[in-house]
């Protein structure tokens, strides 16, 4: 398999991600998967695809994520890895897609708007 990569995308989280086959050995920006996301549900979202399809353990997993917070590049890599295994084997789309892994979230942060503090909480008012 000749590396490819692939693209997952969360909030303002941008991750690449490259898989090969090997021992299921999971690398983050140099760093081993346990320490960079030391909450639980981060690394069980990056491994759900891998579980669904079965394949936890059969590909290595290389990701370079930047941008966002810990959930979003979380979320971001998980869209990566879900791209990369429908590439591998487009059997695996019927168990990914109903799961929504195959759907990049659009959701996005409301932007602030002016004469008030944040996008929709607004000064106290006060009628005297």
């Amino acid at each position: 398999m000749e590396d490819k990569i692939f693209v997952g995308r969360r909030k303002n989280a941008v991750a690449r991600v490259y898989l090969r086959t090997g021992s299921g050995k999971i690398t983050v920006n140099k760093k081993e998967f346990e320490k960079f996301f030391p909450i639980k549900e981060n690394r069980d979202s990056i491994e759900l695809p891998l579980k669904l399809t079965e394949t936890l353990g059969k590909y290595d997993i290389f990701a370079n994520v930047k941008g966002g917070g810990t959930t979003g590049q979380a979320e971001a890599i998980r869209l990566g890895i879900a791209r990369a295994l429908v590439d591998i084997n487009p059997d695996f789309r019927n168990v990914l897609k109903p799961e929504g892994l195959l759907r990049r979230d659009p959701r996005m942060v409301e932007r602030k708007k002016y004469g008030q503090p944040k996008a929709r909480k607004r000064f106290q008012f006060s009628k005297r």
